[in-house]
This record gives C-alpha cells, sequence and structure tokens, in this order.
C-alpha cells in the first residue's frame, strides 16, 4: 500500500499528470456524445480527435498546464450543463432552445427542478471540481513542462487534429448535412449561442418592427349579441394522460360528463418549448412562417380591433418573451405571482385562484369580451399544483427523479390532470350559466416525458421531442346560446375532431370561434369552418426551420405509442 502511495505521490509531482489528466477530461463530453448521438463512425472519430487535438495544443501554451486549464474553466459550465442534459433527454447536445428556454425559465421553476436532479449534478461535481484542484496544484509547483515533452505532445497533436480533419470529410461525404457547427462539440454550443444571441436581439426590437401591423379585422357577429370567450393555455399536459383520451384513470371525470364538448384527437404541438409553443397558438406565426412572428401581433390585437375588451390572465411569471409581448396587448393584463402579497418558494398559486378574477370578469357587463387565461397545470414540481383535497391518486411522495418512482411521479401527474378537469369545468359552468353566446377553447403548448421508457426521458423542451411531449389536448366548448346561433361551428368541430392537426391552427379557429374577420386568417387551418384541410404537419426544430415529423429524430419507442394510437404520421 505504501509503494502505492508513493507511486501515485510520484505522478502528481510530475507536470506531464496533470497535462494528461486536462487533456482526457476535457473531451469527456465528446466521449459520451458518442454514445448517445446518431452519428455515423467517421463523424464520431471527428467527434473526439478534433477538439481533443485542440486540446492538446493549448494546453501547451504554458508550461505549467493548470494556467491554460484555469482559462479553460469557464467551458465547465458548458460541459456540466451539457451532462445534465444528458441525464434528462438521454441525448443532444446544448441547443439553441435550451439557451433561449433557460433565459425565459423563472427562479422557482429552477429551484423545483435543481433539488431532483442530485445524481447528475453530483456527477458533474465530481469530474469537474476536482480539476480546479488539480489546476492550483500545478499552478503551486515549480517543475514546467520540459521543452521535448511539448515538442512531442505537438507533434501528437497535429496527428491527431489531421486524422480528425480526414474522418470530418469522409462523415461530410456520406452525409451531406453533416458539419463541425453541428455536429463538433463545443463548437456547436457556440454556434448556438450565437443563434439564440440573435434570436435575443430580434425579439428586443419587436415593439419596433411590429409597431404598423393591423389585423384590419372586424366583426361577423351582430353587436346586438353578447359574446364572451375564453381561450385556457395549458402548460405541460399530455393527451396520453386524459381520461377523455382513453386513459383507464379517472383523470377527467367532469369532461368526461360535459355536454357540448368537442376533443381533438391527434393534436401535436409545434414546438415542446413553452416560449415558441404559446406564441404559436396566439399568433399567425407557425412552423412554417415563424420569423413572421417579429413583425406580426396576436389574436388579441384581433380581437380588440373587433370590438371586443380583451384580458390575459396568467398563473406563471413573465420571461420577457413574445408571450410577455402578447400579454400586454391586452386591455388587462394580469400575471398573478407577481401581484401576491407573502409570495414564497413555499407558495405558489393554484390555477383555481384565477378563477375570482374570472368572476370578476364575467359580472362586468362587456358585451364582447375575450379571456385569456395561461396556466400552470401539469408543470413540474407536480406536488405544488394542487392541494391535499386534490391527492386523488396516491402515494405521490417522490423524491427523486428515478424509474422505481415513476408510480409515484404518475400519481402526482394524474392529480394535476384532475386538477385541470375542475378547472376548466368550472370556467364551463360560469360560461353555461351566462345569458350569452359564450365558448371555451383549451389546449396544452405541449407534453411531457415521465420515465416513460428505457430511455427515461424526463421533463420537455428536449432538443429531440419524444411522442410525449407532442400529443397535446384540444378542447372545444360552447354553450347552448352559442349553439343556437351558429350551429354549423360546433357540426364542423366535430366533423373535424379525429383529424391530424397541428397546434398552429388554434390562432385561426379562436379567430373563426369569436366570428373575428381578417384578411390574415386562414379558414384552411380552422377546424371550426367548412373549409378546413388536413395539411403536411411540422414541427419547428431548434433552429427555427419547418421540419416534417418523420425528419425530427423520433426514436422505435415514439413510433410504437403513435402506431398504437392510430395518429396520422409521414411514413404511412
Amino acid at each position: 500500500m505504501g509503494q502505492l502511495r508513493d507511486k501515485i505521490r510520484g505522478m502528481f509531482n510530475d507536470q506531464r499528470t496533470y497535462y494528461w489528466i486536462f487533456a482526457v477530461v476535457l473531451v469527456m463530453p465528446n466521449l459520451f456524445l458518442c454514445f448517445t448521438e446518431p452519428l455515423g463512425l467517421f463523424a464520431k472519430i471527428a467527434l473526439i480527435l478534433v477538439p481533443e487535438a485542440m486540446y492538446m495544443l493549448f494546453l501547451l501554451v504554458f508550461r505549467r498546464p493548470g494556467i491554460p486549464m484555469l482559462i479553460f474553466s469557464p467551458m465547465f459550465i458548458f460541459g456540466a450543463l451539457q451532462l445534465v442534459l444528458l441525464y434528462l433527454f438521454g441525448n443532444s447536445i446544448v441547443a439553441t432552445d435550451m439557451f433561449l428556454t433557460i433565459a425565459s425559465t423563472n427562479s422557482n421553476e429552477a429551484f423545483e427542478l435543481l433539488d431532483k436532479l442530485a445524481p447528475s449534478l453530483a456527477g458533474v461535481i465530481i469530474l469537474y471540481v476536482p480539476m480546479i484542484i488539480f489546476s492550483i496544484m500545478s499552478l503551486r509547483r515549480s517543475d514546467r513542462l520540459l521543452p521535448s515533452f511539448r515538442k512531442r505532445a505537438a507533434i501528437v497533436a497535429g496527428v491527431v487534429f489531421l486524422a480528425g480533419m480526414i474522418a470530418m470529410g469522409i462523415a461530410r461525404k456520406e452525409d451531406r448535412e453533416y458539419s463541425g457547427r453541428l455536429h463538433v462539440w463545443p463548437v456547436n454550443i457556440f454556434h448556438n449561442m450565437y443563434l439564440a444571441g440573435e434570436y435575443l436581439e430580434n425579439t428586443s426590437r419587436y415593439h419596433e418592427t411590429s409597431k404598423d401591423f393591423t389585423f384590419n379585422a372586424i366583426s361577423q357577429h351582430p353587436d346586438s349579441i353578447r359574446e364572451v370567450y375564453i381561450m385556457v393555455i395549458g402548460e405541460t399536459a399530455r393527451a396520453l394522460n386524459w381520461q377523455l383520451y382513453g386513459y383507464p384513470r379517472e383523470t377527467t371525470p367532469l369532461l368526461s360528463k360535459t355536454s357540448n364538448l368537442v376533443h381533438f384527437t391527434d393534436v401535436l404541438t409545434q414546438s415542446n418549448a413553452t416560449y415558441k409553443s404559446v406564441p404559436i397558438l396566439l399568433s399567425p406565426a407557425s412552423a412554417e412562417n415563424y420569423n413572421d412572428i417579429f413583425t406580426q401581433k396576436s389574436l388579441i390585437t384581433a380581437y380588440k380591433e373587433a370590438g371586443f375588451r380583451t384580458v390575459f390572465l396568467s398563473n406563471q411569471m413573465s420571461n420577457r418573451s413574445f408571450v410577455d409581448f402578447f400579454a400586454g396587448e391586452a386591455d388587462t393584463t394580469c400575471f398573478l405571482k407577481e401581484h401576491m402579497e407573502g409570495r414564497t418558494l413555499k407558495h405558489e398559486p393554484f390555477d383555481s385562484e384565477l378563477l375570482p378574477m374570472v368572476d370578476q370578469l364575467l359580472a362586468g357587463g362587456d358585451q364582447k369580451l375575450l379571456i385569456v387565461l395561461h396556466t400552470y397545470g401539469q408543470h413540474f414540481n407536480y406536488t405544488e399544483r394542487y392541494d391535499a383535497g386534490g391527492r386523488y391518486f396516491g402515494p405521490d411522495n417522490f423524491t427523486s427523479i428515478k424509474r422505481k418512482d415513476r408510480p409515484l411521479l404518475i400519481n402526482a401527474y394524474d392529480n394535476t390532470v384532475r386538477s385541470t378537469d375542475r378547472f376548466l369545468t368550472d370556467i364551463i359552468s360560469r360560461l353555461s350559466d351566462m345569458y350569452a353566446a359564450t365558448a371555451m377553447l383549451y389546449i396544452s403548448d405541449h407534453g411531457e416525458d415521465i420515465l416513460d421508457d428505457r430511455r427515461k426521458l424526463f421533463l420537455h423542451a428536449s432538443p429531440i421531442p419524444s411522442y410525449y411531449q407532442l400529443h397535446v389536448p384540444l378542447l372545444m366548448w360552447f354553450s347552448d346560446s352559442y349553439d343556437d346561433l351558429w350551429p354549423e361551428v360546433r357540426t364542423n368541430a366535430q366533423s373535424h375532431s379525429e383529424l391530424p392537426v397541428t397546434s398552429n391552427v388554434v390562432f385561426h379557429t379562436m379567430l373563426s370561434l369569436g366570428g373575428v374577420e381578417t384578411p390574415i386568417r386562414q379558414d384552411s387551418l380552422t377546424v371550426v369552418s367548412p373549409d378546413f384541410r388536413v395539411t403536411t404537419r411540422h414541427y419547428l426544430n431548434d433552429h427555427n426551420d419547418p421540419r416534417t415529423f418523420d425528419k425530427i429524430g423520433l426514436k422505435h419507442f415514439d413510433m410504437v405509442m403513435i402506431d398504437s394510437l392510430g395518429l396520422d404520421f409521414p411514413h404511412h
């Protein structure tokens, strides 16, 4: 034992030991990505060799490798983020959407998640904290890397780089979509950071680029008819766990008994990230024309132009995204969490706390009224979305995000769906009691992974989505008074309820539902119109390019679910 201890001590008395340790640790994210990414053999070789050669050369800039390692230490953040991402989602690099999602995530959401990521965070600490310590130890040593070693190491690095570039060239011949900036870590991270910065810059100029936009909207309905429409935007609700969609548990017992309700069975979101998916619901922008979002406004402005009083109520925090911009178009805007006295990390309002505000608005007597409710729905941490009385499925006291705890996670998640069931039914009850033409539309922004298969995927907003993040519930309810005036609307909705659609139909459908006519409205995308037509469905990828769903990286497990549920898919 003593000899081994002396040998180890002797190793750490040599700067060459630190050099090689640093060279290996820096390339660790690349090694992980070789196992997680769908890359060809030569692309994987390039993924390792090209960065490794650059690391080896960089570590030779100073004669004590601890100096360049400390200079490089900010990259530990990206390495840590990459490893946590792989822990959560199983694959993919830190994408543009990830940077933008982080920028739009409030501190409460972060704290709710961090304490459940202990295994990945522990791994990151074990990997990178010792590197800081070793760097300091290298600095404190009096010896230096000898010129002969630096020369030999530089030659080796050059050979490694040349081999990596050859592998990259072969990879390019095998796959025309392959490129270093997209498939070599960390080059792709910096590329995605640039794209995220470009998006944020364009977003910051939104008020200037959209100030002259108008829908030229008018109302097709008589002024004498009182109309109230409520659009409810759900959060992280996946259709799979809704009783209405065939789930064996009683998660929507109230909605399942509600008359005049139409639910659409084959609806896929165009984005699995809230900061993009919600604006697609509210505006003419879609996966096919997403960049139009920088110059256009939302359906709230269209309703205002048509003579409606508009209200936006949110149970989420403002986050400097298009959701906030569109909310600000309303006559009345309120982010509930930002107006609560005594709010703490331990007290988050439930969606039901929006109802008293809805009651005041409905009692106000407005002749034409649009209310948009942005709920918190099924967002993690699930147990924080309902009170003790809402704990129908148990036990739900999960303490970690592990496969063995999945039954507890599902119980908690299903309880949140029951909470949404009650919330929507309460809204319908209020609307049905009114002497007015009323209707409600509900859709979730995206779904959620809950350790559903051996991939052990969790949460949403992953660079490559899964079935569980894509299939969302879309419901419409019509009052008897609405049916009496415009019976064809619900009839059309019912006739289209099993057709394949994507979330971009909601904007056009909401305009048609309220009789708001504008040149921007496309009745071919309106599920309550006889002119509705099924079109090729697209998903908005990480670089804001439209991709058909067979081109976004869905895996075998996803296809099994899609086929078992009979959802329309391009491979058919």
